[in-house]
């Protein structure tokens, strides 16, 4: 075998070899075309198979554009193939968006019913249909019901009654659903995700009405009862109008406070009470208005009105004159019967007589608008209250030092709102909320004192901290002055002492030196020797020579005294 394998790789190699460049590249080419088709072949094989969501395709492009909206809302994902057929990936992805389109009433106009569900019908036995048809009817709503996503698990009963002769012995088909909710879940009590529910059972079953489907939960209440929950809707929409009235009382409360707030500043203007009266029904109100004709509107330009304003416009005109001129004659009957006229009347008869009459009729056509309005909801009254506090201000003395109190507080002084600035933010405030006297609106704008007895105390202690901290820096600052000062004073004194004791140090030596020079000298006047030291005799060349110096330079010699006492 390696023998065999290698005689095949020789081979192979020596025809290599012997290729030349354009063969060895339509072979290269070859051999990638062939690994690319085994890829894509392994991918499109390997891919999941998508299955449709509604067997018949959506014809209408506003129903495709609903569907697919919400299902994006819902965060189903799916396809659109050929034909706006809708594809999602799996059966529990199908179950789950039919239920959303079943709830939402989304489901396209003229679509089966069985599309949804995917029911097959069975044409076996008429007892194998119906029981297979129970049973896929059961298994397809249990399916779809436990896909959505507040359900936990459901049990499903369903009764088909078979077909009578006389419909008055027809009994209905009923329905009955255990609902098992996730915990956390608002199914029990949201109206709309029942009523999603039911569509579902009853899509499902042919001839199944709302009346005869039950839905419970695991404690056996009834959950579809719609009727007992008018109590419970009316709460509802009461508590929404109610969250609709604050939202509204909120927005104005905010508008206008922040005005005030950034004129009197928000110390000032703490609140604002505003009362919103709503009226939540909804009317529609027709209106027919008649008003001139404008053939010529008016002109901005001319200080005067040059508009041209016809009342009513001529649409036909009718005349009817009749003019009468002769005897009247009354016939009375048949000849040789008595007549009915009266003997008053009688007496009239064959008198010339003359009349005429003259009528017109003229249809004129009116400049007319019609136009129908509804309201729900609007404002009845709108009460606002605000209170703008004054400005307290300290009072200071002759020095412009604050004045203080006896009992330690700072003294102040309270100057009120003027009545013109009241009347300019109540204003203000009627601009702001749309003030309609009709209606009865209100705007109370007060100046009231606020009760500021805590500021006041913090200000106070503030303060006289403050005081004491100012105090306590002068008080250690005069302390470092004093100190200062005895320090200059007591170096000043001891440079002073000093310089009298050296200059008495010098007063004494000179002294005793001269002494010394007036005893040498007497004794060599009397021709007396004397005995001196070679120290002394050192010492008395260098006082010689040190007064020599003296002489010549009295400053130098000074400076040298002076670091000689200072050593000695």
């Amino acid at each position: 075998m390696n023998e065999w394998l290698k005689k095949t790789f020789d081979r192979l190699k020596a025809l290599w070899g012997s290729w030349g460049l354009v063969q060895k590249l339509v072979l290269a080419g070859v051999v990638v075309a062939a690994i690319a088709g085994i890829v894509v072949l392994v991918s499109v094989s390997g891919a999941p198979t998508q299955i449709r969501l509604i067997n018949t395709p959506i014809k209408s492009d506003d129903e495709l554009r609903l569907i697919t909206t919400r299902l994006d809302q819902e965060g189903v994902p799916f396809s659109i193939g050929e034909g706006n057929v809708l594809y999602v990936k799996d059966e529990a992805t199908r179950s789950r968006a039919n239920a959303i389109l079943i709830r939402e009433d989304l489901i396209p106009k003229g679509t089966d019913p069985w599309a949804v569900f995917s029911i097959d019908r069975f044409t076996v036995t008429d007892f194998e249909r119906n029981v297979n048809l129970r049973k896929a009817i059961i298994q397809e709503v249990t399916k779809h019901i436990e896909s959505i996503a507040d359900v936990d698990k459901v049990n499903v009963v369903i009764e088909i009654p078979a077909d009578k002769l006389f419909a008055e012995d027809q009994k209905p088909v009923t329905a009955s659903i255990i609902l098992y909710p996730k915990p956390g879940s608002d199914i029990s009590t949201n109206r709309k995700k029942l009523e999603g529910i039911q569509k579902i059972i009853r899509f499902a079953v042919s001839g199944l009405t709302d009346e005869n489907i039950v839905i419970t939960d695991q404690n056996g209440l009834v959950l579809n009862d719609f009727a007992g929950l008018e109590d419970f809707d009316r709460i509802e929409r009461t508590k929404r109008e109610q969250q609709l009235v604050q939202r509204q009382e909120a927005y104005y409360r905010a508008a206008v406070l922040k005005a005030l707030q950034q004129i009197y500043t928000p110390e000032r203007v703490r609140d604002l009470n505003i009362k919103i009266d709503m009226d939540m029904s909804k009317k529609s109100v027709s209106t027919e208005e008649h008003f001139p004709f404008t053939l010529k509107p008016d002109n901005p330009v001319t200080p005067y009105d040059d508009s041209v304003i016809q009342p009513s416009v001529t649409l036909s005109t009718e005349k009817t004159s009749y003019e009468y001129q002769g005897t009247g004659f009354n016939p009375e009957g048949p000849a040789g019967m008595e007549g009915q006229t009266a003997p008053a009347y009688k007496d009239l008869q064959n008198m010339v007589g003359k009349a005429t009459q003259t009528h017109e009729i003229q249809n004129e056509a009116l400049n007319k608008r019609q136009s129908v309005e509804e309201r729900s909801p609007t404002i009845d009254r709108m009460t606002v209250s605000v209170n703008i506090d004054g400005v307290w201000k300290w009072k200071y003395n002759d020095k412009g030092l604050p004045v203080v109190r006896a009992e330690g507080g700072i003294e102040r002084e309270y100057v009120p709102v003027e009545q013109a600035d009241l009347d300019s933010a109540a204003a203000l405030v009627r601009d702001a909320i749309g003030y309609d006297r009709a209606r009865g609106d209100s705007v109370t704008v007060r100046n009231i004192q606020f009760d500021r007895s805590a500021q006041f105390r913090l200000e106070d202690e503030a303060f006289l901290r403050r005081q004491q901290t100012n105090r306590i820096v002068l008080y250690s600052l005069i302390g470092v002055a004093f100190l200062l000062v005895a320090f200059i004073v007591f170096r000043l004194a001891s440079r002073e002492l000093e310089r009298r004791r050296r200059i008495s140090e010098e007063k004494r030596a000179l002294e005793q030196q001269m002494l010394r020079e007036n005893a040498i000298r007497q004794a060599e006047e009397q021709n007396i020797e004397v005995s001196m030291s070679v120290e002394e005799r050192k010492r008395l060349d260098l006082q010689e020579h040190a007064i020599n110096m003296a002489k010549e330079h009295p400053e130098d010699v000074a400076q040298l005294i002076r670091t000689w006492l200072r050593e000695e």
